[in-house]
């Protein structure tokens, strides 16, 4: 038997992203958001309101980074949600995190977050959705498969579980995409 519960923003998984950014002055700041993803084969949207100082950063900056929480982070990452740079612009300092500089796009990269996408500001839709194309992805090697690419289960990203307002760790493989599907052919 199934329950009905009507309308939630229940979603799984809900990745949880850490947006950061240089302000103006080219201060790094980082937020927490959990409504973003792929909007194409290189492309990422972000839903984020016009309000946070991410989005003004963005906006002034044209680009941006995703770093991916992980398990070994997850009061630091739930720290810079939970406070705005607005009202407290060193929370990057005080959740523990360092930055470097991306190569890529004027953006911070977070040192302590082991992957991450750089981005340029593609464009703002009507409805305030950021969109940014990826020019580069790149991982911390501890987190780095035999084979050289990123390993789910060493990387631990975290995903938001908004029914209870907790985030569970990702990583556990279970099959073979495209092809464990063939064995009901």
């Amino acid at each position: 038997m199934r329950k009905n519960f009507g309308v939630k923003p229940w979603f799984y998984p809900l990745p949880v992203l850490i947006i950061a950014t240089y302000d103006e002055e080219g201060r790094a700041d980082a937020m927490n958001a959990a409504w973003g993803g792929l909007y194409d084969a290189n492309m990422v949207e972000l839903c984020l309101s016009a309000g946070h100082k991410t989005t003004q950063n963005i906006k002034a900056k044209g680009a941006f980074t995703i770093s991916f929480a992980d398990a070994g982070h997850v009061a630091a990452c739930d720290y810079v949600g939970l406070v705005s740079a607005n009202d407290t612009p060193d929370k990057l300092e005080k959740a523990g995190f360092t930055t470097q500089k991306s190569e890529f796009v004027d953006a911070p990269l977070i040192c302590e977050l082991p992957m991450a996408l750089e981005c340029k500001l593609v464009k703002v839709t009507e409805d305030g959705n950021i969109i940014g194309e990826i020019v580069n992805v790149n991982a911390d090697e501890k987190v780095l498969g035999e084979d050289g690419l990123v390993d789910a289960g060493k990387l631990a990203a975290i995903a938001f579980d908004p029914v209870h307002n907790g985030y569970l760790v990702l990583g556990e493989r279970v099959g073979d995409a495209f092809s464990e599907g063939n064995k009901l052919k």
